[in-house]
Parts: structure tokens; C-alpha cells; sequence
């Protein structure tokens, strides 16, 4: 019989499902909880990866490297390091490490006459040569005109820096640096002043013709660009003041002529007449002749020399005629007659050998003394007026060269010092000088603008490098030098040597070296930013004046 227990379900253990699963908890989780999840899920990878990445970065820096298989057997050889770092060469060819390598030049110190350590013009075998160089007298009188003539740039005393050596490996090293090297030479080194100036005509060879007298142009012979000579004529004036001196001069002859003849008659009879008559007339005599000095006075004044001596014995129609063209030469005189019967012609003449510039004057025109007529230069010599800076005025003197170059010429003049102003210009400051210019192929025009060059100083042979050699170090100026022993064999020590220099004229990109060089010497000029490098790694702390 069986039985059941009402309220409890049956269940049969044989007929439960194998796959149900357990019950669990079936909350929602967030957002952080499934990022902290996925970390601690990650973290040992985390911490393998960080630990391999410092294991790496520390073998990198500390050159670690795979050893050879000689290593791991123990067959490996052991390679000493021979690198100096400092100076970036073998340690066993550093020169400056190891001076015995190398031994460094005598030390001479400061030269006060020219400025420089390690005078090569006192101490020559300083130099980087072969052969000890002669220094002749000639060179030192040369550096001392130099020096005398304008300040030139300053070396501190206390500078240092010309003991630095700079070494390179190779010259391999040297040439893929793009160090480039030039050999010190000898040129032509011309110093001077220049300023701005212009061509004018010699004021002493430049003339303003007018007439003397009043009157209207009655011919006008000569035209601008005319050559002329001195006393040529230009022009011709009718002036009625001329007429009437000559009309004057012909009566004074006249009167003067009575009255000799009632002297010469009254004193043959001195004995008979009395004295006073004959003293009264040699009175009048006199009074005649000197109106006839003045008469003749007035006409040599106005350029019209007569010789009364020669016209006294003639008739008064003579006189006149004679008269007529005073001051003219035979061929105008003749031209003339035929076309006038007037007396009032005098001739403007011109004063001096040169060319017309200006012509101011027309037939018929009314002319007086104060108007000019005619403007004559010869431009056989011009004047060449600079304007040169008051600071370097104090450098030129009278009697220097001078060169000049108009503008829109390619051909220098030359000529010679001879004023210079003792005032400087109110507004702009500079000072006038003034130099004479041989123009006999005429090739200089009045009022042409240029620039010009007072020669200060020129040397024949004067040490000149370019301009990129020179470098300023805070305290001097330095040039790097190559060794002398730079190529005497391939393991020979790649040395360039710093010398103290006191340079003189600057022209474009070459300087002159007034001490400090020597010809023949080798300088670097280009690359010498990686020199400059280097050197300013080994100075690093220094200075440039450090003791």
C-alpha cells in the first residue's frame, strides 16, 4: 500500500537533468569592477614586459653586447681603449695630452710694439716654417707705418688663447670636417679715405666776358663750344661812348698840334715879345697834351691802345679813318668798312685759351657792363671738390694722391691734395678738400658726380689673407695656423696652431695682417667653426684671458 505526503512534491533522483546548472548570484557588476578585473587579469604581463624594457635600456647605455663565440670560450683577446674623448683623438697621438709628442713653441709672451703674443716679426722662429725667415728692416718699417697711421683693433695682453693647440685624427678627418686651408701671401695694399665729390671748373680758368661800355650788340662772332685764344674776338659792340673818346682824341691831337706850333713860334721870338705870352703859351701846350694823354688813357681803358705818335702827322680824315676800327684786326676792319661807316665799334675780346660754355647774347641786343655776355673756361685742368668724414679728416694732407671715378666711367683719375677746408659743414658734417685734375684729353665734364679715394698709404708687399681667416674671441683676434710638421708623414700629429694677429686695412674680403703672420705660413679659411668648436670645449670654464 502505498503512501503520500500531501504538500511535498515527489522527486524522483534518478529523473534530475545532469546539466542544470548550480544556482548563482545574479547581480549586475560595473564598469570599475571589469576595469580592475582586466588589470589584475594583465598585471604579471605588465610586470614581465616593464622589467625586460629596464634590462634593455640599461645594457643600451652601457654598451652591453652580445659576446663572440671567442668570448664564450675564453680564446678572446683583450682590447685595451686608446680614445681620448677630450680632444677627440687616439690617446696615444693626442699632442696635447702627451707634449712630449709634440713639443710646444718658446713662449715669448707680449709684443708691445705691435700687440701681439708671439711677435713672428721679433721672433721669427715662431713661425710655422721650415726655415727660420730673415725679417729685414723694410718689413718692420712697414708694420710701424701701419700702426702710426689710424688706430687698428686691440689684443688684450692677458689673452690666453694663442697657447690652445687643435688636433684632428686624420687628415681624412680634417677634410670631411670641410676645414679648408690657404697659403699666406704677399700683395699691393693700398689704404685710403674715401668720400663723395664732384668735378668743377678751376675757378682761376673760368672768365665772364661783358662789354666795357654801354651800347647794343652790333655782331656776335662766336657760338657755346667754340675753341678760342686769348684775345680773340667774340663779339662786337656799337657803343656810342667809344665814338665820341675818338672824336675827343682827334681834337686833343688837333689842339695839342696849334698849340706846339704857337709855342715853337713865340719862343723864336723870345727877345722880341715878353715873357708872359711865352710862358702862356707853353701853358696851353701842355693843357694839350695832357688832354691828349687822357683821351688816349680813356681808350686803352676800354681795351683800345692807339699810338698817337703815329696818327699826329696825319690829316684829320686820316686820323678818322684810322680811328674807325681801332682794337680790330686788318681782315674784320676790312670786312667791316663795307658794311658800316660807324665809329662806335669795340670788340669783346676773350681773356684766356679755352672753349665757350655760355653765350648770353643776340644781335641788336641792348648790352651793358654788368650783364655777362659770354662764359669761357679752360678745361685743361679741373677741380675735384670731396666731401670726406670729419673723423678721418685728421688723416689726409695737402700734397696726397687723390683717384676719382665719375659716375657712368670705368676710367680712374688722378691728381693731388691741394687744400682742405679748416670748417666742417653745418648740416652734414664733413669736410671739404679739394684736388687738381690734369684734363688735357678733355674727358672730365664741369658738375660730374663720383666717388673719390685719398691714397693714405701704399705698400708693395704687405701680408694679406681673406677676410674668413680672422676670428674675434672675445678678447683678440685669432687665426688658426697648420704645423709645420702637418705632412711630414701620414702618422704625423693633424695640428693647427692659434696666433694672436693685429690686422690693418680692410678692402672687400681681404685683410691685411700688420704682425702676427709671416708669408708662406699656412691659415685655415674656411671650416674654422669646427676648430672654434673645439676650441670652446677646451676652454669651457676658462675664458678667454684665463691665466
Amino acid at each position: 500500500m502505498s503512501q503520500s505526503v500531501i504538500g511535498r512534491p515527489s522527486v524522483n533522483p534518478d529523473t534530475s537533468s545532469p546539466d542544470t546548472p548550480a544556482p548563482t548570484d545574479q547581480r549586475p557588476h560595473g564598469l570599475v569592477w571589469k576595469l580592475g578585473r582586466w588589470f589584475l587579469d594583465g598585471l604579471p604581463t605588465i610586470i614581465v614586459m616593464s622589467v625586460l624594457v629596464a634590462i634593455g635600456y640599461y645594457g643600451h647605455t652601457h654598451h652591453w653586447k652580445i659576446p663572440t663565440f671567442a668570448e664564450l670560450t675564453g680564446q678572446a683577446k683583450l682590447v685595451v681603449k686608446d680614445w681620448c674623448e677630450e680632444h677627440g683623438v687616439p690617446e696615444s697621438k693626442c699632442v696635447i695630452c702627451n707634449p712630449d709628442l709634440m713639443p710646444a713653441s718658446p713662449d715669448y709672451g707680449w709684443c708691445t710694439e705691435h700687440g701681439v703674443n708671439n711677435c713672428p716679426l721679433h721672433h721669427p722662429d715662431v713661425a710655422e716654417l721650415k726655415k727660420t725667415p730673415v725679417i729685414t728692416e723694410a718689413t718692420m718699417q712697414q708694420a710701424d707705418r701701419a700702426l702710426a697711421l689710424r688706430e687698428r683693433p686691440d689684443n688684450n695682453a692677458a689673452c690666453k688663447v694663442y697657447q690652445k693647440r687643435i688636433q684632428f685624427a686624420s687628415n681624412e678627418a680634417v677634410q670631411q670636417a670641410g676645414v679648408d686651408v690657404e697659403l699666406v701671401d704677399q700683395e699691393s695694399v693700398t689704404e685710403w679715405v674715401s668720400g663723395t665729390g664732384e668735378i668743377r671748373y678751376d675757378p682761376t680758368r673760368l672768365a665772364n666776358l661783358s662789354s666795357r661800355v654801354p651800347g647794343t650788340a652790333w655782331r656776335v662772332l662766336k657760338n657755346v663750344g667754340d675753341q678760342v685764344e686769348e684775345g680773340e674776338i667774340l663779339a662786337v659792340v656799337d657803343a656810342a661812348e667809344v665814338g665820341l673818346l675818338k672824336t675827343d682824341l682827334v681834337k686833343a691831337i688837333v689842339a695839342e698840334k696849334l698849340a706846339r706850333k704857337n709855342f715853337e713860334r713865340l719862343n723864336g721870338l723870345k727877345g722880341a715879345i715878353a715873357g708872359k705870352d711865352i710862358l702862356e703859351a707853353e701853358s696851353i701846350l701842355a693843357k694839350e697834351e695832357a688832354e691828349v694823354l687822357s683821351v688816349e688813357q680813356a681808350l686803352a681803358n676800354l681795351g683800345l691802345s692807339v699810338d698817337v705818335s703815329s696818327i699826329a702827322n696825319l690829316s684829320k680824315q686820316a686820323m678818322i679813318d684810322r680811328l674807325r676800327f681801332l682794337g680790330f684786326p686788318n681782315e674784320l676792319a676790312e670786312q667791316f668798312r663795307s658794311q658800316t661807316a660807324s665809329a662806335n665799334l669795340i670788340p669783346v675780346r676773350s681773356s684766356m685759351n679755352g672753349v665757350i660754355t655760355e653765350r648770353n647774347v643776340v644781335s641788336s641786343e641792348v648790352v651793358t657792363p654788368e650783364r655777362t655776355l659770354f662764359e669761357v673756361a679752360d678745361p685743361s685742368w679741373m677741380w675735384l671738390i670731396l666731401n670726406v668724414p670729419l673723423e678721418e679728416a685728421s688723416l689726409i694732407q695737402v700734397g696726397q694722391q687723390v683717384r676719382f671715378q665719375p659716375n657712368g666711367s670705368r676710367k680712374e683719375v688722378t691728381g693731388n691734395l691741394s687744400w682742405i677746408s679748416t670748417a666742417a659743414d653745418k648740416q652734414t658734417r664733413m669736410v671739404k678738400v679739394r684736388a687738381e685734375i690734369d684734363n688735357a684729353e678733355g674727358q672730365l665734364r664741369d658738375e660730374t658726380f663720383g666717388a673719390g679715394r685719398i691714397i693714405l698709404r701704399q705698400e708693395k708687399q704687405a701680408v694679406v689673407i681673406p677676410r674668413s681667416a680672422v676670428h674675434w674671441e672675445g678678447c683678440c683676434q685669432v687665426v688658426f695656423v697648420r704645423n709645420k710638421h702637418y705632412f711630414d708623414s701620414p702618422e704625423s700629429p693633424k695640428v693647427f696652431q692659434l696666433r694672436n694677429v693685429r690686422t690693418g686695412f680692410v678692402n672687400g674680403n681681404r685683410v691685411e695682417i700688420i704682425a702676427g703672420l709671416l708669408p708662406d705660413e699656412v691659415v685655415v679659411t674656411q671650416g674654422s667653426d669646427v676648430l672654434r668648436a673645439q676650441l670652446l670645449k677646451n676652454s669651457l670654464g676658462a675664458g678667454c684671458c684665463a691665466e
